[in-house]
């Protein structure tokens, strides 16, 4: 059993920066891989960027790519989303989830079914 939480989020202006964190319980963080997805008002739960288990392998959606950097550190058992250059459209509840199943493939990762375990999300809102 894995529990995320999700912080970091907040209020911040158009081509401001957040960084997002999402903290496991349990000591076998490293096996899962973990994705980090957004939804907001009205809309689908969409992929934004992807770690494998080693954090050797990153996915990332192509409207973030660039601006967002996901990373991990397994000694922490915390994985982060890095949005720099941030636009009103990214404002969303972001969640993040792990996976069980060794995904490597943006294919893999860009599917929410693939996760067993995600967070309580986080609100990001940018404004102009």
């Amino acid at each position: 059993q894995v529990q995320l939480v999700e912080s970091g989020g907040g209020l911040v202006q158009a081509g401001g920066s957040l960084r997002l964190s999402c903290a496991a319980s349990g000591r076998t963080f490293s096996s899962y891989a973990v994705g980090w997805f957004r939804q907001a008002p009205g809309m689908e739960r969409e992929f934004v960027a992807g770690i494998s288990r080693s954090g050797g392998i990153t996915y990332y959606a192509d409207s973030v790519k660039g601006p967002f950097i996901i990373s991990r550190d397994n000694a922490k058992n915390t994985v982060y989303l890095q949005m720099n250059s941030q636009k009103p459209e990214d404002t969303a509840v972001y969640y993040c989830a792990a996976a069980a199943l060794r995904l490597t493939t943006a294919q893999a990762m860009g599917v929410p079914t693939a996760y067993d375990y995600w967070g309580q999300g986080t609100q990001v809102t940018v404004y102009s």
